[in-house]
């Protein structure tokens, strides 16, 4: 697998503009921001699901560029709510290794389960267990460890971390816990005032 570089250029949603970054392949840039900021409609527009100004790149393929299938299917959006569309979990989960699923904390019988019978957790834990197995080439992981108990988000912490620098995926992750920022990141961004910062000069500004 040929590891791959995500980067945005003048990329500009809602009251965010001016965007300019790039994430190596492998590479965790958490992003904080109070609520209502624009994190997720960042993530959202550059997974191709919102309107906006400017570009995003994956290495030299342009987003504009590419069927909205295609660049959703390579930069991969796992939203803060889920999205099933079939009764039964394994429908949604045709490539599974039973060593993923008990990290995660799971027998293989739950993919027999019937998606109504989970918790909002369990729902988040197979979501990004989806998002994994279809193999993108870039993540954007909207506050992927929420709805779970510290114990667990440990162990999914790891496992996601683990398999973003095995593939080289750039990650995108939408965080709030500074000590879960401080376990993941290579890098710590803000949202402040329509702007995009680095952490750094983001506390200069507080």
């Amino acid at each position: 697998m040929c590891p791959h570089s995500l980067s945005l250029e003048r990329f500009a949603v809602g009251e965010l503009s001016d965007v300019d970054l790039n994430l190596s392949p492998g590479e965790i840039l958490c992003l904080s921001g109070a609520s209502g900021s624009g994190k997720s409609r960042l993530l959202r527009a550059l997974a191709d699901l919102d309107p906006h100004a400017g570009e995003a790149w994956l290495d030299e393929r342009a987003q504009s560029m590419t069927p909205a299938h295609e660049w959703r299917a390579r930069v991969m959006l796992v939203p803060a709510e889920s999205h099933w569309w079939a009764d039964r979990v394994g429908d949604h989960l045709p490539r599974v290794a039973p060593a993923d699923l008990e990290t995660l904390g799971f027998t293989p019988d739950v993919l027999d389960w019937q998606v109504s019978r989970l918790s909002s957790g369990e729902k988040q834990r197979l979501a990004l267990l989806r998002a994994v197995a279809r193999e993108p080439e870039a993540l954007l992981l909207d506050e992927p460890t929420a709805n779970l108990d510290e114990a667990t988000i440990r162990r999914v912490e790891a496992w996601l971390v683990e398999r973003i620098r095995a593939r080289g995926w750039p990650t995108l992750w939408v965080a709030h816990d500074t000590g879960q920022i401080a376990r993941v990141a290579d890098r710590h961004w803000c949202i402040r005032d329509g702007q995009l910062v680095a952490e750094e000069e983001a506390s200069a500004w507080t």
